[in-house]
């Protein structure tokens, strides 16, 4: 793919940063070094399997049950908030009671919660009321999503957000573009694949829909043939992520797309979309609906979010318009006293923290009352903007800023350069 940029010409670059499919090691040997090794003869496999049973008579039995998914480490945990620390166990018909929320428990081990686990379901408050996150495959997501379809005529505020596999490609320009973090967006969500959307839904005043609140969509995605960032894979695995569920009984993405068209949930500017720093988010989601690549240019792209998002609300663009708020959404969720629920880095749970930190921003930010006392809450200050994108103030020209707005898109992965000719390298 190629195109101009202020008389420079354009490449679409894959050589950084590394992705590696297989997990597999990189040799500049010759070809005969790289020849597998030959077969063990009958001794060596007889002997090989002695070892084995040894080695099994040595080790003590678990105590835990089995599981069809590899043990997570949680050591890359991020985070103070309370919730993110809640400990999980099964009751033994599939749910996962979680960590508890406002007073009446307390946090534990910092265990993470599989998306292999159909829902979890954690306690609110002090009495018996549980707020749940559930997750949606390809065996169940008509069903679910006939479920949203009613609960969107309540609950009309949807906060977002997404998982996908990472930043692996960059714009190449002998001169700096003003758009060029529109096209580092549209070359990486052209070239991968979604592989989660975390849904959650909220009244006019904030309040989270009895039950189940968030959905969490699992696609289909396959370590083995599609494309990917290995730090970002290596962090969603340590967050609960379960690739061999993905592979196996993921949701098709063009199906998922045919689903959401007529949902209820776009084309419809009563349906309040609440995200943040979501410019790939946005971009993965239409991706989903018009099963095409993303348009060329930066103008056509809004007007198609515009068609399908009419009202939106970009957290990060909000805090723009604040002082002393700065950093990611969990450390402003801390700033304001918004607790985590589930695990982060899922993209339930970090719908559902982005939910409660909008209405904790604007109520303490923008002096509106929200709710039916009140009235509706002025949004005329920050609606249909994206931080970084468009012709907003906070879209600055430079080489410097673009290299931060790409390296923050992804936490994890390595820093992206810009080298003296505005070209940008991993």
């Amino acid at each position: 793919m190629a195109s101009s940029s202020r008389g420079g010409s354009s490449t679409l670059s894959t050589d950084s940063p590394p992705f590696n499919p297989r997990g597999m090691t990189t040799s500049t040997s010759s070809r005969s070094e790289c020849q597998s090794p030959a077969p063990p003869t009958p001794l060596q496999q007889q002997q090989q399997q002695q070892q084995q049973q040894q080695q099994q008579q040595q080790q003590p039995p678990s105590s835990q049950p089995n599981s069809h998914h590899r043990p997570l480490s949680t050591t890359n945990s991020r985070t103070n908030s309370p919730l993110s620390h809640s400990t999980a166990a099964s009751n033994g018909n599939g749910v996962v009671i979680g960590g508890v929320i406002g007073g009446g428990g307390g946090g534990g081990s910092g265990d993470v919660q599989s998306n292999s686990i159909m829902k979890h379901t954690f306690p609110i408050g002090t009495g018996n009321e549980t707020l749940e996150i559930r997750n949606v495959w390809a065996e169940n997501v008509e069903e679910e999503m006939a479920a949203i379809r009613e609960l969107i005529e309540t609950h009309p505020y949807v906060a977002m957000d997404t998982e996908f596999p990472g930043v692996v490609a960059r714009p190449v320009s002998e001169t700096y573009s003003h758009d060029f973090h529109y096209k580092s967006l549209k070359v990486n969500v052209d070239l991968l694949k979604i592989i989660q959307l975390g849904l959650s839904f909220a009244d006019e005043s904030g309040g989270f829909a009895k039950g189940c609140p968030c959905w969490q969509f699992n696609f289909k995605f396959s370590l083995e043939d599609d494309m990917f960032a290995q730090d970002s894979i290596d962090l969603l695995v340590n967050s609960g992520i379960s690739f061999e569920d993905h592979a196996s009984r993921g949701i098709d993405p063009q199906r998922f797309g045919e689903i959401l068209m007529v949902s209820g949930l776009v084309l419809d500017d009563k349906v309040k979309w609440v995200s943040f720093h979501s410019g790939y988010d946005y971009g993965y989601l239409l991706k989903l609906l018009t099963t095409q690549d993303l348009p060329t240019d930066e103008k056509t792209f809004f007007d198609t979010l515009k068609l399908y998002f009419p009202t939106i609300y970009d957290i990060k663009y909000m805090t723009s318009l604040c002082d002393g708020h700065f950093g990611g959404l969990q450390k402003l969720a801390d700033t304001l006293g918004c607790q985590r629920i589930g695990s982060e880095h899922q993209a339930g749970s970090d719908s559902l923290l982005t939910m409660t930190t909008y209405f904790a921003l604007a109520k303490a930010k923008f002096g509106s009352t929200i709710g039916p006392v009140g009235g509706e809450m002025d949004d005329t200050k920050y609606k249909n903007e994206l931080y970084g994108y468009g012709n907003n103030h906070t879209v600055r020209k430079g080489a410097a800023h673009a290299q931060a707005q790409v390296a923050h898109q992804q936490p994890g992965l390595s820093s992206v350069s810009i080298t003296s000719n505005s070209t940008v390298e991993g």
